[in-house]
């Protein structure tokens, strides 16, 4: 019987384990990557195209306007006169009415209406130093203000500029001034609320 060597036992060994290992590294690996679901988008998310939001109203670009809507006449001031007053004012804010053959960049709506308010007024007569009243001691004497109600009238102006491209409003504003029977009082009531709703534009 002939006797194999030593070596080549161990050689022969090392040969079926190399052989035994790669053939376990081809099956199928057990241990596979997995991953949860995304969960759904939130009710109400609001979506924004694009990486920016929109840029905000260039009021610079906005030279001329027109009417969408005259105002009726109020307060014994007719119609024409309201808006040639309110044409001023805006002349002043940097918007020119538009040329019958030129497109406006703004439509204006406007309205004028008297309204009544009740105005408070606090008669404070204030204290004084010296001896009371049917001969009492020295001090500090005073009596409590005195509330007063009255009623005014005033005039409220409110107009509203609209894009003429897609006819958004852009801007809109109020205000009003404490008016009187007298008719000149009153137009100047009318200047005095229109400069006031004119006073923030252009906004920013």
């Amino acid at each position: 019987m002939t006797s194999i060597p030593l070596s080549s036992k161990w050689l022969r060994l090392g040969i079926l384990t190399c052989l035994a290992l790669l053939t376990a590294c081809q099956g199928s690996n057990p241990y596979q990557p997995q991953s949860a679901p995304l969960p759904a988008e939130p009710q109400g998310t609001q979506r924004i195209d694009g990486p920016y939001p929109a840029a905000p109203l260039a009021f610079s670009s906005y030279r001329s306007w027109s009417w969408q809507a005259r105002p009726a006449s109020s307060a014994s001031i007719g119609s024409e006169e309201i808006q040639e007053i309110i044409a001023d004012a805006l002349e002043q804010r940097g918007l020119r009415p538009a040329s019958a053959q030129a497109q406006a960049d703004l439509k204006l709506k406007a309205s004028v209406r008297q309204e009544k308010r009740v105005r408070q007024v606090y008669d404070d007569y204030g204290t004084y130093y010296g001896h009371g009243r049917y001969g009492r001691d020295y001090g500090a004497w005073g009596r409590a203000p005195v509330v007063r109600n009255y009623e005014e009238n005033v005039l409220v102006v409110y107009l509203e500029l609209l894009d003429s491209r897609n006819g958004q409003t852009v801007w809109s504003n109020q205000a009003e001034a404490r008016s009187s029977d007298k008719q000149m009082e009153r137009r100047e009531a009318l200047r005095d609320a229109t400069r006031r709703a004119l006073a923030d534009y252009p906004p920013g």
